[in-house]
């Protein structure tokens, strides 16, 4: 999965970015890695994996990892090359959500660009400058389509439902307001990696004090999640500063902090279940002696073609799924006491599969 983070200057992105990317690294004991200057993977924390691996003494254990794609702030006039963010929303073309970290604390000594802290009305700001970017690839996109739709009657299709889509944005909607025909029509609007069009999450990002309660009384985090339920978007408070604090502790100090202030878990967690609920996201597991890992899929995904994220020759020759929930093979005491409790299914081809599922797959190629 890839997040891409966003924000006006002065919200709070770039903490954020930083400190969840260390956070994440040492919470999991999984080396935090630099692909370049702003992009960081981070494992994805997930308990079941630790309690597997000490029940498999397994040599191994490997996370679902999550790319993080940290921009410059957007400003007014971002998308016509205002600012240094309009050189980098390129970058978060491929992401499958965004992160759009939203400022919600008052604070004299942190200048607002605009001189006044309003959610709605930064959000707005955002969102026209991705609508403009957005105006400018499809610009470009109709004129090369034109040229072949003459001849091509799959170019002809194209290009009409590129200027249906071009006369959403030129109202100033974004490009996730349009409403597809067909799912050939939806598949090829998701392949233009429009902006406007991709997911979000509204980071509502607000001072220590207010994190207790999840801003339940500040007036901005108010404002911000109406937007954000009208829009259909997920939403969670988040205090940056804090979260750089957390990033230079261990597991046990940052547990203890956390309890301190009466917070069950800290904003990678937040962040990372808004965005599988907002993807519709869920995590397998496969468990040994030699590696237990997490796979992530999406929900309603079948026994083979979740065998195939393992490795294709998993899902060309699949021929069963051995499946029991964790919780289940923990409290056996033993893959062959689950089995002898009836506790491992065997299921076939049509087989949904559920978050939590310990899963061996059978194949033949």
């Amino acid at each position: 999965m890839q997040l891409g983070i966003l924000g006006l200057p002065n919200v709070g992105k770039s903490t954020l970015f930083n400190s969840l990317t260390r956070a994440g690294a040492e919470a999991a004991n999984y080396p935090f890695c630099t692909i370049d200057p702003n992009v960081g993977v981070v494992p994805v924390p997930d308990e079941r994996l630790k309690l597997l691996g000490d029940f498999y003494n397994s040599k191994k254990i490997t996370p679902a990892v999550i790319e993080f794609v940290d921009i410059a702030g957007l400003v007014k006039g971002a998308s016509k090359g205002e600012g240094l963010g309009n050189q980098f929303l390129g970058a978060v073309r491929e992401v499958d959500a965004l992160v759009h970290v939203v400022r919600c604390f008052e604070d004299p000594n942190v200048v607002h660009v605009d001189g006044s802290v309003d959610p709605v009305r930064d959000i707005e700001t955002i969102q026209l400058e991705l609508i403009l970017a957005d105006l400018e690839v499809l610009e470009r996109r109709i004129a090369k389509t034109a040229r072949t739709a003459m001849n091509d009657k799959t170019a002809a299709g194209e290009l009409k439902i590129l200027k249906k889509l071009k006369e959403v944005l030129d109202e100033g909607r974004q490009a996730k307001c349009f409403t597809p025909e067909s799912e050939e029509e939806a598949a090829f609007v998701n392949a233009l990696g429009l902006l406007s069009h991709k997911p979000v999450i509204y980071a509502a990002n607000v001072g220590e004090a207010e994190l207790a309660d999840e801003g339940a009384s500040n007036t901005h985090v108010a404002a911000l999640k109406d937007f954000a339920a009208a829009e259909g978007s997920e939403c969670f408070v988040i205090c940056a500063q804090l979260e750089a604090e957390l990033s230079e502790l261990d597991d046990d100090e940052r547990a203890e902090f956390l309890a301190d202030l009466g917070l069950k878990e800290a904003g990678l967690e937040k962040l990372i279940a808004a965005s599988y609920r907002l993807l519709g996201l869920m995590s397998f597991l496969t468990a040994g002696e030699k590696e237990t890992r997490a796979w992530t899929i999406p929900l309603g995904t079948r026994a083979p073609q979740a065998a195939g994220k393992i490795h294709s020759d998993f899902e060309k020759g699949f021929i069963r799924a051995e499946v029991v929930n964790y919780r289940d093979l923990l409290e056996a005491g033993s893959y062959a006491a689950a089995k002898d409790k009836g506790l491992v299914r065997v299921e076939g081809k049509e087989y949904i599969m559920k978050d939590g599922d310990v899963v061996l797959f059978r194949f033949n190629v």
